[in-house]
């Protein structure tokens, strides 16, 4: 169960990164800006979410299969946002 500890962690700092990151950008942005970071936001937290309930999932055969699944899905997301908002500082 500690791998389940770790990546819950992970999850959260890769995410809460993200987000602190589009605080940054709207402290700095105008208005059109900041409207943009906060839809960021709100799927780094949509993510999370659904991260999180994918995770606790009960009826999982094999647990070592979904933690990976749910790694290769939380770095394609991570990858998303991260994209987004670089084109929105750029």
């Amino acid at each position: 169960m500690a791998s389940i500890r770790k990546f819950k962690k992970e999850i959260n700092d890769v995410l809460s990164g993200i987000i602190e990151d589009c605080y940054a950008c709207q402290l700095e942005g105008d208005d059109k800006t900041s409207a943009k970071a906060e839809k960021i936001i709100d799927e780094a937290i949509t993510t999370f979410d659904e991260l999180i309930a994918k995770l606790h999932q009960k009826d999982v055969e094999d647990q070592k299969t979904h933690l990976r699944e749910l790694k290769a899905l939380l770095n394609k997301n991570s990858t998303l946002l991260s994209g987004k908002l670089s084109k929105l500082t750029a």
